[in-house]
Order: structure tokens, then C-alpha cells, then sequence
């Protein structure tokens, strides 16, 4: 599935984001290094995917532009020089890594290594320089294959620290039911070796909201899952949540007004939006995202009601801060209510959090799956 690209709008952080389309990408770089190798500087490109590269040689200023088309760089934007290597950086517009030269230096095929561009990095004669960028040619050229790294999906233990969340009649708190079922669906997604995980917070600490979802976007995520275990008079069983600038109920309505105060509980505050401009920048949010969220809702009703009690209407929709991500598909999933002595009572059994655990994984192995088939 391609990425987006994106670009600040407005300066409003999580609801100010872009989305535009961007080509299909070659392959992702996801590492660089420069380093000594007794003679020579050795530069070091980790790869997943398929890529080819190109070395130039350039004058005025002096320098060695590694050529990677169709690239994602995934890697840090700068390198610290090392050698006759002055200092590398990443040109994304160009899709080239630039090494700026503090002495004349030509690249030679460094020892072959799967997944990895490696290069060795030697001073030369000016002279000689001189005559490679005269003749205007590759200095050196290839191509690499690295395996592709699993999908990765964010795990979102909601609250955490100074917001407690919902607090059940027994005095149990959702910061911390929540993080033991995250945990609990990381080790079995893991297990199960059909993605990489990654969690919003794995101990009590407060992540603002913004930051939980900035988490997934920084770091190319195909899936953003969200737990909690709310309050809600009259409420009871698991339910799954979708984004919709209207909620779909009352009862909806007001658990997005509730979680998005999470990070005033915190000492922070939300940006002020004005409803039109939230209008507009919630309609740049891409159909495909839309879609892929409802799929995962589908599923994670259908596998959840297997295991578990549902809520009525189940699958529901509201404007979850969380879930405001205009690339990555998102849904947030009420575990079952605190206010409800019997959830309370269930959520606090290991056996109970392990259906649900099970019931999710199911889920997410199905989206990917249906992901990766188009």
C-alpha cells in the first residue's frame, strides 16, 4: 500500500496534517552509517526492498552523491563525517545521499553484505578526482535486495500517570486494565510473528494525545489500534470505535468529549479549532484510510463477539482525537465499561483479557493479510 506524504497546514499539529499522494517507493532505507575501515571510510545503507544506486562523482563543492531512486529514507537525515568525508545528508527532492568531501576521495565496492549498500570511501589524488568528474560517468553502481521488514501495527494503552481514566466501583483504574491488555496483545501479535509492535506508553506515564498518533505517522505504521475500558451509564461488552466528524449516538458523542479531555487531566491543552476548520482539514483525510479503519472494525466486531459480550451497535463511530491520523488506519476499542460491575469485575481476570487479546490478534493477522493481497 503506498505512503503519504505530508506537510505542516496551519501549524495545528495532530488536525494540521496533509495528505498527498506520493509514488509507490522502490524500497525503504532504514539506517546509514560512516565509519573507519583501516584505510578507507566505509559507508553502510541498510535496505528493505528491492534498490538500485549510482555513485557520481561532483566538483565545486567537492563531493560523492549516491544516487537512490524511488528511495523512502528511513535513516537519520545527517551524517557525521569521518575520514575524507566532511559530512552526509539526505536529499529526499533528489532521492540521493550527498557526501561532502574534505579531501578528494573516490568509492569502491565495499564487501557484500545482504540488505546493505556498502561502499569503501578512499582519498585519492586530486588529479585523479579531477579526471572522474571530467568524464561525467557512475563511479559505481548496483543493485541490493533486503527482505522486507513486517508491517508495523501501534498498540495505544489509553491514559497513563496523572489521568487515571475511568475509575471502577472496586477503585480499579483503565491506565493500568488497559496496559495489561495492550501488553498482553503484543506478546501474542509477536508471537505470532505477523508484525512489528509498538506501544504508545508500556509503563504509567501520560502521553499527550496528539503524541500517541504522532508516534504511528513518524514511524510509518499501517495500523493504530486504541484501548480503553471507559464509563458509560447502562453500558456493557466490548465495542470498536471509528472516526466520524459526526457520532453516530449519543452515548458515542460523549466518550469522545471525554477522551479527548485526556490531555487537559494531563496539564495540557488541545489546540482551539473552529469547526470549519476542522471540517476542512478532516476532508483531507483519505478514502483509503477511511476504509482500511472499517475493515478493522469489522473484523475486530466479528472476532471480539466470538470471545466476549459485545455492546449493542457494536461497531460505532465518533471524533476520537486518537484516531485522526489522515494516513494510518485507526480504530479504538472499549475492552467494556468500568460502570458496569460485571465488565469491571471480568476485566480485572487475566483468562477474560486473553480472549480479548485473542480476539484482536485475529483481527489485525486478518487486516494485514488483507492488506498486503491489495
Amino acid at each position: 500500500m503506498p505512503r503519504l506524504g505530508r506537510r505542516p497546514l496551519l501549524g495545528l499539529g495532530l488536525l494540521a496534517t496533509f495528505a498527498a499522494p506520493s509514488l509507490a517507493r522502490a524500497a525503504t532505507l532504514t539506517g546509514a552509517s560512516l565509519d573507519p575501515a583501516r584505510t578507507r571510510t566505509r559507508l553502510t545503507l541498510a535496505v528493505e526492498g528491492e534498490q538500485r544506486w549510482s555513485v557520481r562523482a561532483q566538483a565545486d563543492p567537492m563531493r560523492l552523491v549516491i544516487q537512490l531512486p524511488g528511495a523512502a529514507w528511513r535513516g537519520t537525515a545527517t551524517l557525521a563525517g569521518r575520514g575524507p568525508v566532511r559530512a552526509g545528508r539526505f536529499n529526499a527532492a533528489e532521492d540521493e545521499l550527498v557526501l561532502d568531501l574534505a579531501s578528494p576521495a573516490l568509492p569502491m565496492a565495499g564487501p557484500a553484505r545482504a540488505g546493505h549498500i556498502v561502499i569503501d570511501i578512499t582519498r585519492v589524488a586530486a588529479a585523479r578526482f579531477d579526471a572522474v568528474v571530467r568524464a561525467g560517468r557512475n563511479v559505481l553502481a548496483g543493485t541490493v535486495r533486503g527482505e522486507r521488514a513486517l508491517p508495523l501495527v501501534v498498540l495505544d494503552p489509553g491514559h497513563g500517570g496523572r489521568d487515571p481514566g475511568a475509575i471502577g466501583t472496586t477503585g480499579v483504574h483503565e491506565k493500568r486494565i488497559v496496559l495489561q491488555a495492550a501488553l498482553e496483545l503484543k506478546r501474542r501479535l509477536e508471537a505470532a510473528r505477523i508484525c512489528r509492535v509498538v506501544l504508545t506508553r508500556s509503563r504509567d506515564v501520560f502521553i499527550p494525545l496528539a503524541e500517541r498518533v504522532e508516534i504511528a505517522q513518524r514511524r510509518d505504521a499501517a495500523l493504530f489500534v486504541s484501548l480503553h475500558a471507559d464509563s458509560a451509564p447502562g453500558a456493557r461488552g466490548a465495542s470498536v470505535y471509528t472516526l466520524s466528524e459526526t457520532a453516530s449516538d449519543a452515548m458515542s458523542a460523549a466518550l469522545a468529549q471525554r477522551e479527548n479531555r485526556a490531555d487537559l487531566a494531563g496539564g495540557l491543552s488541545l489546540p482551539s479549532v473552529s469547526p470549519d476548520v476542522q471540517r476542512i482539514l478532516l476532508s483531507l483525510m483519505r478514502q483509503e484510510t477511511r476504509v482500511g479503519s472499517n475493515r478493522l472494525a469489522r473484523l475486530a466486531v466479528r472476532e471480539l463477539g466470538e470471545e466476549v459480550q459485545l455492546l449493542p451497535n457494536t461497531h460505532r463511530e465518533a471524533a476520537f482525537v486518537v484516531l485522526k491520523s489522515p494516513e494510518v488506519p485507526s480504530a479504538l476499542v472499549e475492552l467494556g465499561f468500568l460502570s458496569d460491575p460485571r465488565d469491571e469485575a471480568a476485566l480485572q481476570q487475566p483468562a477474560h483479557r486473553a480472549r480479548l487479546s485473542l480476539a484482536l490478534s485475529r483481527a489485525v493477522k486478518q487486516w494485514l493479510e488483507s492488506a498486503s493481497t491489495g
